[in-house]
């Protein structure tokens, strides 16, 4: 059997998240009984709790929501490209000695662990690397951290540079025990009909 990594955080109602997002929130709305031949519960929360996959729709009227998109781009070949402690913003001279024979899809570690509660400060991309990553052939992103933009962007240059250069992008990742080097990536997110993101179960598996 091929190792498996699986690089989702718990989601549950004190899951780290933007201010002002829905929390995860679960009611049961039946219990097993002698009345009652199953559970049944009933869930509350923001698209972007947990690990998540934007869609273009996040940052764009008119674009295409998480049901739209394709999910070729969430599904194959993946490089870890270690860059922890790289500071707020991730740089092309953080990625680029991994460059050669890069797959489509990168994923980037920042932290030592990733953050189970919310900070402000968090390291995101730089605009230039993604569009350095683009050039080079990447159609998917993703990093350890809440977002690809910083906390406190109100432009979000990195998110608009996905949008030219048509990226997809998973935030959230635990990336704590992942070596540096290629896996396989799955992380389908759902057919969620006009949502801006969708949670994933990302994994990653050994070639």
């Amino acid at each position: 059997m091929k190792k498996l990594w699986d690089i989702s955080p718990l989601v549950h109602p004190d899951a780290p998240l933007f201010p002002g997002d829905e929390p995860y929130r679960l009611q049961w709305t039946a219990r097993l009984s002698p009345q009652c031949p199953v559970n049944l519960s009933a869930l509350t929360m923001s698209p972007h709790v947990g690990a998540h996959a934007d869609a273009p729709l996040h940052y764009a009227n008119e674009a295409p929501d998480i049901a739209a998109v394709d999910l070729d781009a969430y599904l194959g070949p993946c490089r870890v490209i270690h860059a922890i402690g790289c500071g707020p913003l991730i740089r092309i001279e953080h990625v680029e000695h991994a460059a050669e024979g890069l797959p489509s899809r990168v994923l980037v570690r920042t932290c030592e662990r990733a953050d189970t509660v919310w900070k402000d400060e968090f390291t995101a991309y730089a605009p230039e690397t993604v569009a350095w990553l683009a050039a080079r052939g990447v159609r998917l992103i993703g990093l350890d951290t809440p977002s690809v933009d910083p906390a406190s962007s109100k432009s979000l240059d990195s998110h608009q540079q996905l949008l030219r250069a048509d990226l997809r992008v998973l935030e959230n990742l635990v990336l704590d025990e992942v070596p540096a080097g290629d896996y396989e990536l799955l992380a389908l997110p759902l057919k969620l009909a006009g949502a801006c993101a969708s949670p994933v179960r990302a994994v990653l598996r050994e070639l």
